[in-house]
């Protein structure tokens, strides 16, 4: 007997006619007579004697119902789990970030996404670009958003969006700064590096060497954040993603964009035989439009 068998027998049990059972699974009466006894010739045996306009189980139908039950109750289960998927109910979304991200646009896509998803919860942590790889494999999250894919990795991308780095400084360090500033400009200040802090900081690196630029580097974080941190405290000006500048302005603090820009990608990061799901999309169409929101 196949699923479709079970339905029918099912119903037909239940309702005790093929009327009502037609009724009940919005279907025809022809067929209902012809699956029922199409299962009943699969099995060898008659599952309902035909009595007036009635079927009385026989005792075989008897025998089998209790494990067709069983099998119903899983099937409707598994129907309400997919509806349930599809909007979102009971759903847990398992992402991970880098922290420039994880502590600013993150936070605003999600507080966004609840307010038309108030079903759906959170699962959410921060990653360094060297650990992506491994909580993906290992199955601690499901989506790592960060800025460059590892090269020659089996993984499947989405992209959300474009960061660009910038000058973050003391406004009574440089007070008549352009809107714009070249590297070269930043010759002879106290500058805080994060050329050890992944993918964009090497992109900054490299720009650097294009240049032949030697900045008077006082200090070296490997966060975007401590390196904000270090500029509050007065140590130096430093050069940081757009989203870390973001969530770190506060008064005294400036941001200047770089001449000539300089830009870096943005992704959803996930295992090929795990792409995200409907719901998953969804809230990274969102999050790309707050990564990509002037």
């Amino acid at each position: 007997m196949n699923l479709r068998h079970i339905e029918i027998f099912h119903a037909v049990y239940v309702n005790g006619s093929v009327s009502a059972a037609a009724r009940a699974l919005h279907i025809s009466q022809p067929s209902v007579s012809k699956t029922l006894r199409h299962a009943e010739t699969l099995l060898g045996f008659e599952l309902f004697q035909r009595t007036n306009s009635r079927l009385v189980p026989t005792e075989d139908a008897h025998a089998l119902f209790g494990d067709v039950a069983n099998i119903q109750e899983r099937v409707r289960a598994l129907r309400e789990a997919g509806r349930n998927l599809r909007a979102g109910a009971g759903t847990t979304l398992r992402i991970s970030a880098l922290p420039s991200l994880a502590l600013g646009a993150l936070p605003t896509a999600v507080s966004r996404f609840l307010k038309i998803r108030p079903d759906v919860r959170f699962d959410l942590q921060t990653v360094h670009h060297d650990d992506l790889l491994r909580k993906l494999y290992e199955r601690e999250t499901d989506i790592a958003i960060a800025a460059e894919v590892p090269r020659g990795a089996p993984l499947g991308q989405v992209w959300l969006g474009e960061g660009e780095l910038v000058v973050l400084y003391r406004e009574e360090d440089m007070p008549d700064a352009p809107p714009r500033l070249e590297l070269a400009q930043l010759v002879g200040r106290p500058f805080i590096t994060l050329a050890a802090s992944g993918p964009i900081g090497q992109l900054f690196s490299t720009e650097l060497e294009r240049l032949a630029l030697d900045l008077d580097e006082v200090a070296s974080a490997r966060t975007f954040y401590i390196a904000a941190a270090l500029v509050r405290a007065g140590v130096g000006l430093t050069v940081v993603d757009s989203f870390t500048a973001d969530a770190s302005i506060a008064p005294g603090l400036a941001v200047r964009s770089l001449k000539p820009p300089l830009t870096f990608d943005v992704h959803a990061m996930h295992l090929l035989d795990r792409p995200p799901s409907a719901l998953a999309s969804e809230f990274l169409a969102l999050l790309s439009d707050v990564i990509e929101a002037p």
